[in-house]
């Protein structure tokens, strides 16, 4: 679900972006490459594959392909030419009269519906509104507003994150040394100690959350088996009922949930490897997700090899909605988010697993601080305010180091990722159990540290900057908290064995 080109990263706009009644026509400047034209002969509304539509809008020296929530920055390769982030050639069509009309992708002509660009799409492309010098107010220590969700607020200073950090982390959004980060929430020692919101985005409005929605699909996965719906030992095929698969073998009846859940099927499912015929730009053109699932061919005995698959967990869920006999967007809102205090008109969730949903990759959009929500309950093994709403058992399972991902340890849809730390006392090792999304999707749980740290962002195929923060920023401050006992770090002192909440 992360890291794929452009082509096959297209998102209907919502009709906010579609829409033309209120529409500002763009002034942009003469990029600073070399080229013909100005990047704002380029500006408008294009049609885009399956129905849906694409802004292209001047973005100070670049031009920005905006498919909903999305942004992705084109590079300029020739006259009238870009690439992608995935780079791929996008020449763009001019008529007779020299306008520019359409551009092409991969064979495949779209038209421009117009040259002007809704105002809040261009929300997307500044951190906040300019003041009157061009640039962005600059952020003043500010405490999180209280409000009745469940989450306690508190204040920055002695103990916890300073004024200081917070002032440096939230400045570098809006002068671009950490760009694209749309939500950043610190929870520190039982409080919320710092919540900003950038590019357009506030605490009501939820986010896509891209790969982030496996942990989702895990925590829903216990869920089932606290009810005694499902096992994680479960065979995979005898639960989804399918009377045959493609590519017959006798280890496909040995696949588990728990297989799924860890990477691990055996499957020709690699997402990392474009020839892999279980890639996910090729699985999400099928007409039933879990069946063309099913159908690969196995390549290694289940639960021995970890391949990073999306389809694994689309399957999951289609196992869960078949055993708890409910849509799984249903069971959510029943077994997570609303014990949790989430209501069900504050998240979404089209889990429609078939070609007309390849646009969605079939991900959750949440709140930052439903996902915050979302770690504490990771970081109290299940618990929210008193009540077991995941058991700790299953909590347990999917937070232990299950299968080995991309070099990282990986539990079940949950990422274990360790960081080394500068600090006054020397170079300390910190692990962080991680739920993770393309573009900067985040929930970082710090055991050892009380902490959980939210973020949301628009870094779509490309290197997010949150792992700077975390490394760089914000560990750093908040190892300084911890009292330094004699001969010894914080970080082992004390510290909470490594997945375990």
């Amino acid at each position: 679900m992360p890291r794929m080109s452009l082509r096959v990263l297209a998102v209907g706009l919502f009709t906010l972006f579609s829409a033309t009644s209120a529409l500002a026509q763009a002034q942009i400047g003469r990029d600073a490459i070399e080229r013909p034209a100005a990047l704002s002969e380029y500006e408008g509304l294009y049609r885009y594959r399956d129905g849906g539509q694409l802004i292209m809008v001047a973005d100070r020296e670049r031009l920005v392909a905006l498919i909903g929530e999305a942004k992705y920055p084109l590079r300029a390769v020739a006259k009238d030419t870009f690439a992608n982030p995935g780079g791929d050639r996008i020449p763009f069509v001019r008529d007779r009269t020299n306008r520019i009309v359409a551009f092409k992708e991969s064979g495949e002509t779209f038209a421009r519906l117009s040259t002007e660009i809704a105002p809040e799409a261009r929300k997307l492309l500044v951190p906040r509104p300019p003041g009157p010098d061009g640039r962005p107010e600059p952020y003043r220590c500010t405490a999180p507003s209280a409000s009745d969700d469940g989450i306690r607020v508190g204040a920055m200073g002695s103990g916890t994150l300073t004024c200081a950090v917070a002032e440096q982390v939230v400045n570098g959004v809006l002068d671009g040394t950490y760009p694209d980060v749309r939500a950043i929430a610190v929870h520190h020692k039982g409080a919320l100690v710092l919540e900003e919101y950038f590019y357009g985005y506030d605490r009501e409005r939820p986010h896509q959350m891209r790969s982030l929605t496996k942990s989702v699909i895990a925590l829903l996965a216990g869920a089932a088996i606290d009810r005694g719906r499902l096992r994680a030992d479960e065979p995979v095929i005898a639960r989804l009922g399918y009377p045959s698969t493609a590519n017959p073998d006798a280890r496909k009846e040995r696949i588990t949930l728990r297989d799924l859940l860890s990477n691990q099927s055996g499957l020709a499912c690699n997402d990392r490897d474009g020839a892999s015929p279980g890639n996910e730009v090729k699985l999400y053109e099928t007409a039933d997700w879990p069946q063309a699932f099913m159908d690969l061919p196995i390549v290694a005995e289940p639960g021995t090899i970890g391949r990073y698959c999306s389809f694994g967990f689309m399957t999951a869920g289609r196992m869960v909605e078949r055993a708890v006999a409910q849509p799984l967007p249903e069971f959510a809102q029943d077994a997570l988010f609303g014990p949790v205090g989430i209501a069900r008109d504050q998240w979404r969730w089209a889990f429609v697993l078939d070609r007309s949903q390849r646009n969605e990759f079939g991900q959750i959009h949440l709140r930052p601080r439903d996902m915050l929500k979302l770690g504490l309950l990771i970081r109290s093994r299940g618990v929210w305010q008193g009540r077991q709403v995941v058991s700790a058992s299953w909590i347990d399972a999917a937070v232990a180091k299950v299968s080995t991902v991309d070099d990282s340890d990986y539990g079940l849809g949950i990422w274990h990722r360790w960081y080394g730390v500068a600090t006054a006392a020397g170079r300390q090792r910190v692990e962080t159990i991680m739920l993770s999304g393309n573009g900067g999707q985040k929930v970082y749980i710090v055991p050892s540290l009380d902490l959980v740290v939210v973020f949301t962002g628009g870094a779509f195929n490309a290197e997010s900057p949150v792992n700077t923060l975390m490394a760089g920023v914000l560990l750093p401050a908040l190892l300084e908290t911890v009292e330094q006992p004699v001969g010894g770090s914080a970080a082992r002192r004390g510290a909470t064995p490594p997945g375990t909440p």
